[in-house]
């Protein structure tokens, strides 16, 4: 859980440990499967108990985080809530593309491009982790030079959406083309300071993101089901060849 991510907050503090474990959110390195527990935030920050508490109730409290039993994860999504959510990206994503487009600087341009060069060598050498990694930095990288803070935290708060949508879809090699391409074409027109253009790329990835979400959902669906047959298959020649 180690990051580079740091606060001007005082070290140790509350708000300087919620905008670190917030910066890890944002940039993919807390999955589904990972549980935030005050006493371990507690000690990787050496802070007492409660300052650590406080920054996760806090991330809970703005939709970050959920709190279990066994202590936070990130907010469970279902397929209904997934679908939601592409509805209110098609409305604040291509105004937030469009912003950035005017207002990247040079050396943001260049980190993008290096991202997107990462995520080209990870899909030729098939590396799934490296790509999705790549992908998340480009997608930071120019959410983060949108000018307009409430639309940029609004975009950045739907991240377990997004993160859930990728999990799904970067299991199939044929989508890696279409997410490269899409970044493509979206730097392109950050190159030009084309707002519109930019704005019309991110909508057609969104719907491309959509696409391949649904298709990888009823992939999953009729997996489950003939898991759910064969199951049900076995329990019966159990039950037909057991003792009389």
């Amino acid at each position: 859980m180690k990051s580079s991510q740091t606060s001007s907050a005082p070290p140790g503090t509350s708000v300087q440990i919620h905008d670190v474990l917030m910066a890890r959110i944002h940039n993919g390195e807390v999955d589904p499967q990972t549980r935030l527990v005050d006493t371990a935030i507690a000690t990787e920050f050496g802070v007492s108990r409660m300052p650590a508490r406080d920054a996760l109730m806090r991330l809970a409290h703005e939709g970050y985080l959920e709190q279990t039993t066994k202590g936070f994860v990130l907010p469970r999504i279902d397929h209904r809530e997934i679908l939601e959510i592409f509805d209110l990206r098609r409305l604040l994503e291509p105004r937030a593309a469009a912003l950035a487009a005017q207002s990247l600087s040079e050396d943001a341009v260049c980190h993008l491009e290096t991202a997107l060069q990462n995520a080209r060598r990870a899909m030729t050498a098939r590396d799934r982790e490296m790509l999705f990694r790549s992908c998340e930095i480009f997608r930071n990288g120019w959410i983060n030079a949108v000018p307009n803070v409430s639309l940029r935290k609004a975009v950045q708060r739907y991240m377990t959406q997004v993160q859930a949508v990728r999990m799904m879809t970067f299991a199939d090699p044929a989508n890696h083309p279409v997410i490269v391409d899409g970044n493509k074409g979206l730097l392109e027109s950050f190159r030009r300071r084309d707002a519109v253009a930019a704005a019309d790329r991110i909508l057609r990835f969104v719907f491309d993101g959509e696409s391949a979400y649904l298709a990888a959902h009823e992939a999953a669906e009729m997996n489950d089901e003939s898991e759910t047959r064969a199951a049900s298959g076995a329990r019966k020649d159990i039950t037909l060849t057991g003792p009389r």
